[in-house]
């Protein structure tokens, strides 16, 4: 769990409110924080820098104070600029903005400062936003049908509308992103990115340190692929104040940009303009973290192992550094200038139980369970009527079945355990090596959910060795995307697959469509 308090700015706040917030962002210098309580209230303090704590005022605040127009909205996404202008999106897609406006980027098509929160409707009235990046004085928003509308300052470009006059109102951000599926946005300072569903990374805006990625130090003004990236699928994509990190499906981490603080994590302060792999001890990183107001990085990896880079309380840190945190947003608040949060931080809660948190506890509890499955000689403790509901296998298994011990042969006690843990907590807690297993028990039940998540598990665990393997599971229980993956793993790790036992040992069927496919995507190519 996640400690608000070691953020400075939570010493105004009365040490026995901390334990009832649920979000929070610290942004500004560190000066100025929102948070969310339990019940949905929203509470702000700190220096209110051009009005931007929405308190309809510009004066400090050094106690919570409640803002009435955003209590009761669920926020589900926020992101501030450098004035500081905050802009955040609720549950229901609204979008709202307060703040300094000087460039416009607060959206209502004017350049005076919003001193409280103001819906954002021009151009987004019936569309819901899904999330907000901010840079310095521009900002987008992503929609749940994957358009991106941005914003403000557009000295450089960042706005993306092929000029560089500022934008009073939300605009659609076209050229090549037309007809694309954006799934992911980010601003540095003066620059913008988009990763879209096929996992293209799309950059604009301010280039000088070559941010873009685009190999050269010129600006962009309309959204241009980043062609190095060819052949890598980014999921993720973070920008720090002029650097570019992306994360891939595999869980490689490659970086771009500036680098006078070592913040790229190469080993040295040189900008790099085109994306470079940084490499974090063999590890697979699930998750990345810059903002655009300071020049540190981190990531952490599968293991749960947190890292940074970058500036960090002044010291130049030029290569990924093992840390003591669980998160990467500690980094953040102990190392970075200013401590500032790179994201809307949830606290997990610790007291009240939800139903579904109810229902993880219950699981395998012979204390409440009414039947037990016997799998490789242990067992599972259940509650048939949570298995009738949750599953058609049960339903008719369980119907007017008065047993209390079912033995279960067909499948292993990690694979059974999981499936059954998954119905209770809709997750699933398994290697990647027994996802197979439970990859083919989600395809008998027709899971489909599961077999979802499956997929991802199993991707984690991909390396050269057992790619092929993978592949025929893939194949075998026609699990789409997980073939489409390990195919191209396959093929950018080409040299060392063919070399494996497994590849030697494929079946001919498999060979001939894997030599096809591979044929068709240039493999072969010299």
């Amino acid at each position: 769990m996640v400690d608000v308090g070691k953020w400075p700015i939570f010493a105004l706040c009365p040490q026995e409110d901390l334990k009832f917030i649920q979000q929070a962002c610290v942004f500004g210098a560190g000066n100025e924080v929102l948070y969310l309580t339990k019940n949905d209230e929203v509470f702000v303090m700190g220096t209110n820098s051009s009005g931007c704590l929405g308190t309809g005022d510009a004066q400090s605040i050094l106690e919570p104070r409640r803002i009435d127009m955003l209590s009761g909205k669920r926020i589900v996404s926020l992101s501030y600029g450098s004035g500081p202008h905050v802009v955040i999106v609720t549950s229901d897609g609204e979008v709202y903005s307060w703040g300094h406006n000087a460039y416009s980027q607060l959206g209502n098509g004017s350049t005076n400062q919003a001193l409280s929160p103001c819906q954002v409707s021009t151009n987004l009235i019936n569309k819901k936003a899904i999330s907000v990046a901010c840079g310095s004085h521009h900002s987008m928003v992503l929609t749940c049908d994957g358009e991106v509308y941005a914003w403000g300052y557009n000295n450089s470009g960042q706005v993306g509308s092929g000029s560089t006059a500022n934008q009073p109102i939300p605009r659609k951000v076209t050229s090549c992103l037309q007809n694309k599926t954006v799934i992911g946005i980010a601003c540095g300072q003066m620059s913008s990115m988009a990763v879209v569903d096929n996992g293209e990374v799309y950059a604009w805006g301010y280039n000088g340190n070559g941010q873009l990625g685009l190999g050269s130090s010129g600006n962009q003004p309309t959204p241009c692929r980043i062609a190095a990236l060819q052949g890598i699928r980014v999921e993720q994509v973070v920008c720090g104040y002029a650097h570019t990190l992306a994360l891939t499906d595999e869980g490689v981490m490659y970086a771009w940009g500036a680098n006078s603080y070592g913040q790229l994590g190469t080993g040295n302060k040189s900008n790099q303009s085109y994306p470079v792999q940084v490499i974090v001890d063999k590890e697979r990183i699930v998750e990345i973290a810059a903002c655009h107001s300071s020049h540190t990085s981190a990531a952490k990896s599968q293991s749960g192992q947190v890292y940074m880079w970058g500036q960090c309380r002044g010291q130049s840190v030029i290569t990924p550094h093992l840390t003591h945190f669980s998160c990467t947003d500690d980094v953040f608040a102990c190392f970075s200038t200013p401590a500032i949060m790179w994201r809307l931080l949830s606290v997990e809660p610790d007291d009240h139980l939800t139903v579904a948190e109810s229902l993880k506890r219950e699981f395998d509890n012979p204390n409440t369970a009414d039947l037990k499955f016997l799998v490789d000689e242990k067992y599972i403790y259940v509650h048939k009527v949570l298995l009738q509901i949750r599953c058609e296998h049960f339903r008719s298994l369980l119907h007017e079945n008065e047993e209390e011990i079912i033995e279960m042969n067909q499948f292993s006690y990690p694979v059974y355990r999981a499936f059954l843990e998954y119905l209770y907590t809709d997750n699933i807690s398994i290697s990647p090596e027994d996802a197979i297993g439970l990859l083919e028990l989600a395809t008998i039940y027709r899971e489909n959910r599961l077999k979802q998540l499956c997929q991802q598990t199993i991707k984690q665990g991909i390396c050269e060795e057992n790619a092929v393997v993978l592949l025929s599971a893939a194949v075998k229980y026609d699990a789409q995307d997980l073939e489409d993956y390990c195919f191209r793993f396959c093929i950018n790790h080409m040299t060392v697959v063919t070399q494996t036992d497994a590849f030697a040992d494929m079946d001919s069927d498999l060979l001939k469509n894997f030599i096809n496919k591979a044929s068709k995507a240039g493999a072969f190519k010299n």
